[in-house]
This record gives structure tokens, C-alpha cells and sequence, in this order.
């Protein structure tokens, strides 16, 4: 059986070469190098020695990744991109559903502990939890994704990288299309539930439309879901919100939803109300899911850099795993505007209103 040295003999390299492939350290590594070694392990049929390594190191070549619930394709599309993310370092991806319920948060880590796993990306969480708190004292090196944290106080609390789309941003770029293209009344609808990134989504929102002269009030819609926090049942419950926002006492011509899934089943929620999307109400999601682009009309959304935020994540575990004296860092993704057919034209401009 080949082991690592016969490896980097038949591909001309060092031992410690081959070992930085082995554990994902080639972001300076020449492409020909690299290509060599895979296709020295490639003919000598050399598979690494998991257990051997975990029995030796006390980690496993695995990240951890909890999210509310696979369900929401935001979390689905999220799990996507970190895997292969992780993948592209020999790295594999272990997923919890937590539903946001801290006594599945606490068991998964205790999971991924006893797994040798030493890195986790928490998605949509609030990381001042104990149990989070008591994580890092253990030695897990996590990211804190899409909630941003308060500030540490005088070091008192264990910090975690925070990795996010800058949701306020999000929730202006949003109605300042709807501005753009004429409406004047634009309500934001959202799952009733408080978490950090619909705060910030709701506040970018509000503040644009005070910079634009628009009155705010009344201009938050929401429902509560049958489920806490409604990551499972976003498309029902906009379905459900139609009426209250055909109803509202502001009369709507636009809206924001939280999120695509929510803008969807509003979508068709609308439609058997008889109300016309644009025609009749403009529309805008967040998140830019897969089905955003294939409903019809498709769905104007705003846009989180996954594939980016999931390789920085990714990185910023293995660099902390190596170095937990490594410093946390906090960084924030600009969106972007992905436009489609859900949002009204404006008269004398080129297209058309469906």
C-alpha cells in the first residue's frame, strides 16, 4: 500500500509538498506542482489515512455547518457553497438542522466534538449563547454567519469571526429600486420573529425611505409562522400575508419581502387576489434563490455573494484551527441587485409591465 512518502518520490516533491496538499495549504502552490501529486496519488491508488490522522492530531478533516433548516432554500443554497468550499481543501462538511433551538445547537456540538471536529459555521444564530461561549472555551473555532455580534466587552466573552451580507445595505438596495422605477408606497413584509439580520434588513429599509421623504408608518407587515422563527414555512406564510397586504391601511403599490421563498408564495398569494405582478404591485426578495429566476414573473432579488463568503469562511476555519491565536475578524459583504421582471417599469422607459 502507498503511503505519503512513495507519493511525493513518484511525483518529484517533498514529503512536507504532498502534506500541505493532504491538509489544503495550496493557495501558493503552482498549478503544475499540484497537478503532479494528484495524479502521483491518482496512480498509486494513495488514500490519506483518516482515522490515522485524527488519532494523531485529535481533529478530523471536517467542518461543522448549523443551520435553522435545510428547508429554507437560502440555508440549502448556504450548505451548497460550503461544501464546496471545503471540498476544494479536502475538507467535508458535517450539517445540523437546529430549528434555532438551543438544546439542538448544544447536542450537535457536543456531536461534533466527539467527531474530532474543530470548526463550525453557525448560520443565523445568536453566538452570545452559553453554549457557544462554552464551545470556544473547549477549543471549537467557529463563524458567526449572517448575525452580527455586539461589540466584546474588555474580553470577557469569546469572540467569533462573523461573516455576512451587509443586510442593511440589503434592505435599501431594495426599496431604493422600487423608488427608482416610481413606487411610492412600499411596505416590507416579514416573519414576525426578531433575529439580527431581518433587524438590519428592516432598518435599511425604514431608512431609506425616511431619506426619501416617504412617511414610515404602517409600513411593516408581518405574520407570525406556526413554527418559531417560520424557516420552514416562509412560502405558506406569504401565501397567508396577501390579504393583509392587499388590505394595509397604506395602500401599496411595492413590496419587500424578507426573503425569495416568502416573495413567492406572496406571488401567488396576489395572483388568486386578482392583484398583478408588476402591473398592479412591484415586488423584491432577498436572497436570489434558484426558484427567483424561474417563477413568472421572475423575481427581482437581492443578492449575497455565497460563493465568496463560503471560500472566506472556510479559509478563515483553517487558518484558526491551525492558529487559534489567530484574531477573529468581522467582515461584510456588499450586495447586489439582481433584476427581473417583478418589479414595474416606468412609462417611456424600454420594456413592458406584465
Amino acid at each position: 500500500m502507498a503511503n505519503i512518502r512513495d507519493v511525493a518520490q513518484h511525483a518529484g516533491v517533498s514529503v512536507s509538498t504532498v502534506s500541505n496538499v493532504l491538509n489544503g495549504r495550496t493557495d501558493q502552490m503552482r498549478k503544475e506542482t499540484l497537478k503532479r501529486i494528484e495524479d502521483a496519488m491518482a496512480a498509486l491508488g494513495y488514500s490519506p489515512n483518516r482515522a490515522a490522522q485524527q488519532l494523531k492530531t485529535g481533529q478530523a478533516r471536517m467542518i461543522g455547518l448549523l443551520v435553522p433548516s435545510i428547508v429554507n432554500p437560502s440555508f440549502a443554497a448556504l450548505a451548497r457553497e460550503v461544501d464546496l468550499a471545503a471540498g476544494s481543501r479536502q475538507f467535508r462538511v458535517l450539517l445540523g438542522n437546529t430549528y434555532r433551538k438551543e438544546s439542538e445547537e448544544s447536542a450537535f456540538i457536543e456531536d461534533m466534538f466527539a467527531h474530532g471536529v474543530r470548526g463550525i459555521i453557525v448560520a443565523a444564530s445568536d453566538m452570545e449563547k452559553p453554549h457557544f461561549r462554552q464551545a470556544a472555551r473547549k477549543g471549537m473555532i467557529m463563524i458567526n454567519y449572517d448575525s452580527r455580534m455586539s461589540a466584546d466587552s474588555g474580553g470577557a466573552l469569546p469572540r467569533f469571526d462573523t461573516i455576512s451580507m451587509d443586510n442593511e445595505a440589503a434592505g435599501r438596495m431594495a426599496v431604493q429600486h422600487l423608488l427608482d422605477r416610481g413606487c411610492r408606497s412600499p411596505v416590507f413584509v416579514t416573519e414576525a420573529t426578531p433575529t439580527v439580520g431581518r433587524g438590519c434588513k428592516v432598518g435599511g429599509f425604514l431608512a431609506a425611505l425616511r431619506e426619501a421623504g416617504i412617511d414610515v408608518e404602517g409600513r411593516i407587515i408581518e405574520g407570525k409562522a406556526r413554527s418559531a422563527y417560520g424557516d420552514t414555512e416562509m412560502s405558506e406564510l406569504g401565501q397567508a400575508l396577501a390579504a393583509q397586504v392587499i388590505e394595509s391601511g397604506v395602500r401599496p403599490d411595492s413590496i419587500v419581502a424578507i426573503n425569495d421563498a416568502l416573495a413567492i408564495g406572496l406571488m401567488g398569494g396576489l395572483r388568486r387576489a386578482g392583484v398583478a405582478i408588476p402591473r398592479d404591485m412591484s415586488l423584491v426578495g432577498i436572497d436570489n434563490i434558484l426558484l427567483a429566476g424561474l417563477v413568472t414573473p421572475g423575481l427581482t432579488s437581492v443578492m449575497p455573494p455565497l460563493r465568496e463568503m463560503a471560500e472566506l469562511m472556510i479559509d478563515r476555519l483553517i487558518t484558526r484551527i491551525d492558529d487559534p491565536r489567530c484574531p477573529p475578524q468581522e467582515q461584510l459583504f456588499a450586495p447586489q441587485l439582481i433584476v427581473r421582471e417583478s418589479v414595474r417599469v416606468p412609462e417611456g422607459e424600454n420594456g413592458a409591465n406584465i
